[in-house]
């Protein structure tokens, strides 16, 4: 075996440590791809030779990869909350594929994401590695040109900003969510109001992202009387449902005449919907649904 062949075995031990922090990172699968893929580029280039902990030394390379990725994003920040959704991981219903699974380790739901996306690129970075990954803030400390006892600082409002966003935790019985799933859209299908409604938490939340060509068509909507409104707006009845799971909880692929549509994830707690995520942008949902829908 040449050393090329060595290294390139050596990364592939950490790949999917490296792609799972860079898609906490970066809340989208494509761009932690691209991150991981610079990553393997640098070390090829630069070799492991004096390196002791390569684990860390790519973890590091990863991180500073995926910071620039977030600083470089420039208009983002100038989004409403809940314009731009990150993307889930979909996989069809059954176990999850260990890609999948390293990547949802930790319960990472959309909902963690979305916070996240409001975080500086600082912040976030300090708040995934110490607390995710338990990384000391010595080591993250000159990634953000900061002193240990700043980036600890960052990774304190970060981690205030995550709690007091309050998370739902979901049921940990996906049968359970996925019979409040598929009622919510026999509901939708069959008119049902008062059924909608009675289904929805008083807290619930709708957030739907459209994608870059209709941005004026994203939006946020709270309360059960508007999300079950929108709901039925939106049940058409050509659409075919393909449950899924949408970051390890009970989801669907939606398609019209055999095209992507769009991915619904729901948060079920107690037998009731609290959020609602929902990727309208057809581009998007034919890449990141490709497991359910196949690459076609």
């Amino acid at each position: 075996m040449d050393e090329n062949e060595w290294l390139a075995d050596r990364f592939e031990e950490h790949r999917s440590h490296l792609r799972a922090v860079a898609y906490r990172m970066l809340g989208s699968l494509t761009e932690a791809d691209d991150a991981v893929q610079d990553t393997w580029l640098r070390l090829s280039r630069a070799g492991a030779g004096g390196v002791e902990n390569l684990g860390g030394w790519l973890t590091t390379i990863v991180a500073r990869v995926c910071l620039n990725m977030l600083r470089s994003r420039g208009t983002r920040r100038e989004e409403p909350l809940g314009a731009h959704l990150p993307d889930p991981v979909i996989s069809a219903e059954g176990e999850l594929q260990p890609e999948d699974e390293a990547l949802l380790a930790d319960s990472v739901g959309l909902a963690l994401l979305v916070v996240l996306d409001t975080l500086s690129p600082a912040e976030r970075l300090a708040f995934v590695l110490h607390d995710m990954f338990e990384l000391p803030f010595e080591e993250i400390a000159p990634m953000v040109g900061r002193t240990p006892a700043a980036a600890r600082q960052l990774a304190s409002r970060a981690r205030r900003r995550v709690k007091g966003a309050a998370i739902p935790a979901p049921d940990p019985d996906l049968a359970r969510q996925r019979d409040v799933v598929d009622a919510f859209f026999r509901a939708a299908r069959g008119g049902d109001f008062d059924g909608l409604v009675g289904l929805l938490d008083p807290e619930v939340v709708l957030r739907a992202d459209f994608g870059a060509r209709r941005p004026g068509a994203s939006t946020v909507i709270h309360g059960p009387a508007a999300v079950a409104s929108q709901a039925l707006v939106g049940a058409f009845p050509a659409a075919q449902l393909h449950p899924a799971l949408v970051n390890g909880a009970a989801g669907v692929v939606v398609t019209v005449a055999g095209r992507p549509f769009a991915v619904l994830g729901f948060t079920v707690t107690q037998g009731r919907i609290v959020e609602i995520d929902a990727i309208a942008d057809p581009e998007r949902v034919r890449t990141i649904a490709a497991a359910v829908l196949g690459d076609g």
